[in-house]
Order: structure tokens, then C-alpha cells, then sequence
């Protein structure tokens, strides 16, 4: 017993050994991102490594938003608009979708289904073109109306919606219809505020997606005013010069809006994906 019980707190101590290991691993671009935003390109590209900044200056800081060249206040804004307005509309288009499939009675929904779901076998490279003669020809380019539009169904989000909505108890919506609510009222005032977990957990990782999407706001946003955080922070690396302390603030900033996010959310994000799952049928 004494030797089994040695063994067992040998071998966690060991998992936990390669957790911190692992966790620290992960943080450490963060670390650079942090320690390197607060110092001057020669001190970060000075042969002596420190720690920590000799002298932590807000130049960077001060110094990205007064660049005339890189409008990057108006870019966050742009990606923070472009980012909560396509994560409503994808969870309102995705999530009646999902509703639909998983409890609207119709003979060809699993078909549909199907054909959805089969939309993510699909390289992105294959509907780019397209996706983007559509928006030129609507006369969509360089406006937010082109960057939001496309991507407002997601195939991933309603197949996560449909899996959990497969599980949702019936004997709420029944109770819900037998005191009188209609389909729509049933959705909306019983089904809704029981699916907050995945509601969270799909708004999260679409808003982090958006946020991070840099090739089609490359294509589509041609004008400056246009211009999402990821745009503005290719336009600091070029092969000319580049100023690291500007771009590694511009990194840190941009950084900022998802840390928040996911930390208020990360519960739900684990539990919404749980409940969604990978278990329905």
C-alpha cells in the first residue's frame, strides 16, 4: 500500500510537472509580447538579454496611435464592430437553423443537414473567388457591409446548435405549448435562455475568429477607412524597416479584446461545447 501510494503521487506529481511545463510554454509569446511592447527596438534587439524592461516607456503606445500612416484606433474599431455584429448574426441565422433541423418535422431535414455539414469539407480557397466577384459586384468592397455579410452563417456553428438542440428537453417546450406560446414564443422565451452555455461558447469562437480573419479583410477592405487591427498590424512589417516596438505594442493591444473575452467566457465555452457534442445524435 505505502509503494502504490508513492507511485501514485510520484506519477502526479509528474502530470502536474508537464502541465506547468506545458502552461508555461503557451505563455511564453505572451511574455514576449508583453516584456517586448514596453521597450525600444535597440533595447530589443540589443545582445544582452533582460527580463524585464530596463525602462518601460509608453512611447510605443503614444506613438501607434498618432502614426498618420496607420490609422489604428479606427482599425480596432473596425474589427470590434465587424467582430460583435457578425457574432449576432451568426448566432441568430445559426442558431434558428439549428432549432429547425433538430425539432421541425420536415422530410428532407436530415438531407440538409447533410449538405451543411458537408459545406466544411469545402477549402476556403475554392469559394474565395467567387465570394469575392459576388461582394465586387454588389459594390461591396472597401465597406464594413463586405467584410460582415459573407461570413454571417457558419456551417461549424449551426451543427453545434443542432447537436445541442437535439438534447434539449422536449417536456419544456411541450409545458410551453400547452400554457399557450407559439413555436416562435417557445424559442425565444423558454429554449433561449436555456442555451446560454452554448450560446457562449459559439459567440466566443466566432468573435475570436473574426477578429483574427486577416486574408479576406485583406482582399476585401482596400481602403484605409475599411482597415481591421490585423490589416494595420501587416502594414508595420515591411521589407523597408520595421519599428518592433511599435509592432509588438500593436500586438499586445490587439491581444487585449480577446483575453477579456475569453476569460469572462471560458466556462461557458468548455460547457457549450460539452453539451453540444459531441453526444447528440
Amino acid at each position: 500500500m505505502i509503494v502504490g501510494g508513492r507511485r501514485g503521487r510520484t506519477g502526479a506529481a509528474l502530470r502536474y510537472a508537464v502541465l506547468v511545463a506545458g502552461a508555461l510554454a503557451m505563455l511564453l509569446p505572451f511574455y514576449l509580447l508583453a516584456r517586448n511592447a514596453f521597450m525600444t527596438t535597440a533595447q530589443i534587439t540589443a545582445p544582452e538579454w533582460r527580463w524585464l524592461p530596463p525602462a518601460p516607456t509608453l512611447d510605443n503606445l503614444t506613438g501607434l496611435f498618432s502614426d498618420p500612416m496607420v490609422p489604428f484606433a479606427r482599425a480596432l474599431l473596425n474589427s470590434f464592430f465587424i467582430a460583435v455584429t457578425q457574432t449576432l448574426g451568426v448566432l441568430l441565422l445559426s442558431g434558428l437553423a439549428g432549432y429547425g433541423l433538430a425539432r421541425i418535422p420536415y422530410r428532407w431535414s436530415r438531407l440538409v443537414m447533410v449538405l451543411v455539414t458537408a459545406t466544411l469539407l469545402v477549402p476556403a480557397a475554392v469559394t474565395f473567388v467567387p465570394s469575392f466577384v459576388l461582394v465586387s459586384t454588389l459594390g461591396w468592397v472597401s465597406t464594413l457591409r463586405g467584410l460582415i455579410v459573407p461570413g454571417l452563417f457558419q456551417a461549424l456553428a449551426t451543427f453545434l446548435f443542432r447537436q445541442f438542440f437535439l438534447g434539449f428537453p422536449r417536456e419544456l417546450e411541450e409545458a410551453a405549448a400547452i400554457d399557450g406560446l407559439t413555436p416562435w414564443g417557445t424559442f425565444w422565451r423558454i429554449v433561449v435562455p436555456n442555451s446560454l452555455g452554448i450560446t457562449a461558447a459559439v459567440g466566443t469562437i466566432t468573435f475570436i475568429g473574426t477578429w483574427n480573419a486577416f486574408l479576406w479583410p485583406l482582399v476585401v477592405a482596400q481602403d484605409q477607412n475599411a482597415w481591421t487591427v490585423q490589416i494595420a498590424l501587416s502594414t508595420m512589417l515591411t521589407a523597408q524597416s520595421v519599428d518592433l516596438g511599435h509592432l509588438f505594442m500593436a500586438g499586445l493591444v490587439s491581444v487585449v479584446p480577446l483575453l477579456v473575452v475569453f476569460v469572462l467566457l471560458q466556462r461557458w465555452i468548455v460547457e457549450g461545447v460539452e453539451r453540444s457534442g459531441i453526444a447528440g445524435g
